[in-house]
């Protein structure tokens, strides 16, 4: 049973991966429904915190059905997330995550996300920093390392542990890298058999088949998945991980009954929480994936994501519920 401090999480637990405009309270309420064990918000500026910044501050929100839920804050000025984490604890998250892996340009040229990564230092000290600060466990999200030439992901998980932090979720790639190529699993293991380490190594990159997390889970050992592109307007992920791990088969896809249904529910619980204009923009993203595969569909798909009125997107629903609502997915 892996714990983060002394939440448990569960066997080789699912977590969903912290993503901007994407882990929004609507969205991890589908996720949790679906078997995700822990969930995560988008990740939150320190900066914009502690200005008061109305988008940083909405995205403090979370729910007691998204519990255990861990609230991910980003920044380089010790100062500045010390502060941020007195304002994160009034949300009541069971967890605080400190994000060193960003790898985008805008974070990065400010010395947080990845690029805390060219100095592991001060990494440490702000982590330590943080958990002598909370009460609260402090988890960790990063990379391999800055690029190629400098992964020394042993030494800052072995020094991150040292300091307090509770669990670390390593992304198989480098700052350099982006998202391109594959991720590399491998460091991450290495991290995870090391006699030294005791807190959960949760692996990230890459999972987007119940196969491949099963493969994360019995080849590499370890502690559990985080899932962030494969579960974008396919909430479903993570059951049909969980279903080919207790009976090694893999599920039958979700129906299109069920897909709209879920896209309806996701966009009423976007307006609900931001309002017909941004929930309407802000689920957009989700469309292609919830009817990836369907030939034909285009035409309904281009009305979901370019109208901007709430209810012209829901009698798209409507209309592609009556002309393909017996599709079968294979």
């Amino acid at each position: 049973m892996a714990k983060i401090g002394d939440i448990e999480v569960g066997e080789f637990p699912l977590l969903l991966a912290p993503m901007e405009d994407v882990s929004d309270p609507p969205f991890r309420a589908l996720c949790k429904e679906q078997g995700a064990d822990v969930v995560y918000t988008e990740f939150i500026s320190s900066e914009g915190l502690i200005r008061d910044a109305a988008k940083s501050v909405m995205k403090l929100d979370i729910y007691e059905k998204e519990r255990p839920v861990g609230i991910q804050i980003f920044g380089a000025n010790l100062e500045s997330m010390l502060e941020s984490v007195e304002i994160v604890e009034k949300s009541g998250p069971d967890i605080i995550d400190i994000n060193f892996g960003c790898p985008v340009k805008k974070v990065v040229s400010k010395g947080a996300g990845a690029g805390i990564l060219k100095d592991i230092d001060l990494m440490v000290s702000l982590t330590e920093a943080m958990v002598k600060h909370t009460n609260l466990p402090i988890t960790v999200k990063t990379r391999l390392g800055w690029d190629q030439d400098s992964i020394k992901i042993l030494e800052v998980a072995e020094r991150l542990q040292d300091v307090g932090c509770k669990a670390i979720s390593i992304h198989g790639r480098t700052r350099a890298q982006m998202y391109k190529g594959e991720a590399d699993w491998q460091p991450i293991a290495d991290v995870k058999n090391n006699p030294r380490m005791h807190i959960p190594v949760f692996g990230n990159g890459d999972v987007d088949t119940p196969q491949k997390a099963m493969k994360m889970r019995d080849e590499f050992g370890l502690d559990g998945a985080m899932i962030g592109r494969a579960s974008i307007g396919y909430p479903w992920f993570f059951r049909e991980v969980k279903h080919y791990f207790k009976t090694g088969n893999l599920l039958d896809p979700p129906t299109m009954i069920e897909r709209l249904e879920a896209a309806r529910r996701h966009l009423q619980m976007a307006i609900d929480w931001k309002g017909d204009k941004l929930g309407v923009f802000e689920t957009r993203r989700h469309y292609t994936n919830y009817f990836k595969g369907i030939p034909h569909f285009k035409e309904h798909r281009m009305k979901m994501v370019t109208s901007d009125e709430a209810k012209d997107v829901f009698k798209a629903f409507d209309e592609a519920e009556k002309e393909f609502g017996d599709f079968q997915f294979s």
